[in-house]
C-alpha cells in the first residue's frame, strides 16, 4: 500500500463529545445553591432582554425572517408579540439578552456569558410545551429550564477554564453554540448518539472571528452574536433529531479537525469534570452595563465622583491600575466609532462614571458622547498600568477576582486616595450584597415593558422558588407576551 494513502477507518467519537453527552444525559442536579442561582440568573437575563427592547438597533433584528409569517405553536420572544419557529426564536431571545452586555459573565482562560444559552433553552422549551399541549401531553416545567441552564453554564464554563480561544482569534460564542447544542438536543429527546452527532456538527462549524469585538472593527455584531450561536445550536439539534450522521473525530481528525485547523494543533485541556460549579460561581453584572473586566473600575470611578466632580478641569493625570485581561481586551485609545466600541473601552466607561457618578446603557449612544466633551478629555489623561497580583488572582480558582484601582492626580500636586475594588458586587463573594440589587434591577426592567400589576405578578412568581419550578413553561412565557 502507498505510504500516502489514508486508512478509511471510522474512529470512536472524540472524548470531548462523549463527556458532554454523558453529562447532559446522566447528571442529576442536587445543588440547591445552583438551582437558586439559576433562578436569579433567569430573572436577570430576562430583565436584560426586556431593557434591550428600548433600543431600535436591537428590535430591528427581531421577528420572522419573512414578514407576516406565523408559526403554529411557535416559541414566544419575551416582551414582544412574536411567535416564531424555535430556530428564529432562539436568535431573537439570544439577541435581546446580550444586546446591552448586562447579563452574567464567566471569566477564565476564556470568558463569555453562559446565560446566552437561554436563547436556545427557552425557545425549545416553549415550543415543546406548546406542541405537547396541542397533542394532549404535559408541558415542560420551569425546573427543567433551570436544570438545562445549569448544564449549559457548566459546559461552557468548564471548557473555558483551561482553553483560551481568544488567543487564537476565535470568539467565545463558539462555546455558546456547543453548550446550547448539547442541552437543546437532550430537551428534544435526543439519544446519547444523537447528542454526540449534534455536538460534532457544532464543533465542525468552527468559530466566528473576534474581529467584531476589537478595534478598529468593534461593532454591533457582538450584540447579536449570541443569538446567532443559539439559533445555530437549535438548528443542529433538530437536524440530529432527524437522524443525520455525526462526524466522530470532529476535533481530533489530523489536518482536518478543529484542533489542527483552528486551535494551533492543540487538544482541549480540562482541569475538572462537569458538575454545577459554574452556575454556583457565576458573576452577575448588577450595577453597570459594562464589559465585566471594567465592572470594578467603574465602581471605583463612581466612588471617586463626589471627590472630583468640582475639580475635573484641574486633573493632570488619572492612574488606572488593572489586570492583564482588561488591558488586552478593552483598553483602547483614540476615537470610538459607535456604542459597541464605547462599551468595550475601559477608559470610556471609567470617564463616564467619574464625570457623572454612574453608567447606564444610554451613556454609550452617539448623542450622549457628542454632547459631553469631558469624557474624551478625561480619557486622554488616563494611564493604564498592570498590577501583577491582580492578573494572578484573576485566574486563581478560589479567588477569580476582577480587580481595578484608580487614583486621580491634580495639577496642584495633590491627589485622591487610591480607590481599589477587587471583587464586583456580582461576585460570589458579594452574593448577599448583590441579590437585593439583582431583584431591584429585575423589577425595574420588568417595568420598562409591562404595567405595574403584571410586573409584580412576574416578580412574585420568580421569588417563589417552589411555585416557579412547578410552573409550566408555556404559562411562564404567557406572562411575558404582549398581545
Amino acid at each position: 500500500m502507498s505510504a500516502n494513502v489514508e486508512t478509511n477507518e471510522r474512529p470512536d467519537p472524540d472524548q470531548v463529545l462523549v463527556d458532554i453527552a454523558d453529562y447532559v444525559i446522566n447528571y442529576q442536579v442536587k445543588s440547591e445553591e445552583a438551582l437558586s442561582t439559576a433562578r436569579y440568573c433567569l430573572m436577570d437575563t430576562l430583565g436584560c432582554g426586556l431593557l434591550a427592547l428600548r433600543f431600535p438597533e436591537c428590535t430591528k433584528h427581531l421577528g420572522p425572517i419573512v414578514e407576516g409569517t406565523t408559526v403554529r405553536n411557535g416559541a414566544r420572544v419575551p416582551g414582544t408579540s412574536h411567535e416564531l419557529d424555535p430556530v428564529k426564536a432562539a436568535w431573537d431571545i439570544g439577541c435581546i439578552v446580550r444586546w446591552l452586555d448586562f447579563n452574567d459573565t464567566w471569566l477564565a482562560a476564556e470568558w463569555g456569558h453562559p446565560s446566552d444559552n437561554l436563547g436556545a433553552i427557552l425557545a425549545v422549551a416553549d415550543y415543546l410545551s406548546r406542541v405537547r399541549i396541542a397533542n394532549g401531553k404535559a408541558p415542560l416545567t420551569m425546573k427543567e429550564v433551570l436544570v438545562a441552564m445549569i448544564k449549559a453554564h457548566e459546559i461552557q464554563g468548564v471548557i473555558a477554564l483551561e482553553n483560551s480561544f481568544n488567543r487564537v482569534g476565535l470568539d467565545h460564542v463558539l462555546l455558546v453554540r456547543i453548550a446550547s447544542t448539547a442541552v437543546a438536543t437532550q430537551m428534544l429527546g435526543g439519544t446519547r448518539e444523537q447528542i454526540i452527532n449534534a455536538l460534532s456538527h457544532a464543533w465542525i462549524d468552527g468559530s466566528s472571528l473576534r474581529t467584531y469585538r476589537h478595534t478598529p472593527n468593534a461593532g454591533s455584531r457582538k450584540s447579536w452574536a449570541a443569538g446567532d450561536a443559539t439559533s445555530r445550536a437549535v438548528r443542529l439539534a433538530m437536524i440530529a433529531m432527524k437522524g443525520e450522521m455525526g462526524l466522530p473525530s470532529a476535533l481530533t481528525a489530523p489536518q482536518w479537525g478543529f484542533n489542527d485547523v483552528l486551535f494551533n494543533g492543540n487538544s482541549l485541556s480540562f482541569s475538572q469534570g462537569y458538575d454545577s460549579y459554574v452556575m454556583e460561581n457565576i458573576l452577575f453584572k448588577l450595577s453597570y452595563p459594562a464589559e465585566f473586566h471594567a465592572q470594578t473600575a467603574v465602581e471605583c470611578a463612581a466612588l471617586l465622583h463626589p471627590q472630583i466632580i468640582d475639580r475635573l478641569e484641574q486633573i493632570e493625570k488619572i492612574t488606572l491600575t488593572t489586570h492583564e485581561s482588561a488591558i488586552r481586551i478593552i483598553s483602547k485609545e483614540g476615537p470610538l466609532a459607535n456604542p459597541a466600541d464605547r462599551d468595550h473601552c475601559l477608559q470610556y466607561m471609567v470617564a463616564v462614571a467619574m464625570a457623572f457618578g454612574n453608567l447606564v446603557a444610554e451613556n454609550y449612544e452617539d448623542s450622549f458622547h457628542q454632547n459631553n466633551a469631558i469624557i474624551d478629555q478625561l480619557r486622554e489623561k488616563m494611564q493604564v498600568v498592570e498590577n501583577q497580583r491582580y492578573s494572578t488572582e484573576y485566574h486563581e480558582a478560589d479567588k477569580r477576582s476582577i480587580a481595578n484601582a484608580i487614583q486621580v492626580h491634580f495639577k496642584d500636586g495633590t491627589q485622591t486616595d487610591k480607590v481599589e475594588v477587587e471583587y464586583p458586587i456580582g461576585h460570589r463573594r458579594r452574593r448577599d450584597e448583590g441579590i437585593p440589587v439583582l431583584k431591584d434591577k429585575y423589577l425595574n426592567n420588568l417595568r420598562t415593558r409591562f404595567p405595574e400589576t403584571r410586573s409584580q405578578q412576574i416578580m412574585d412568581l420568580c421569588l417563589d422558588a417552589e411555585k416557579l419550578e412547578s410552573t409550566s413553561v408555556n404559562e411562564f412565557m404567557n406572562l411575558f407576551t404582549i398581545n
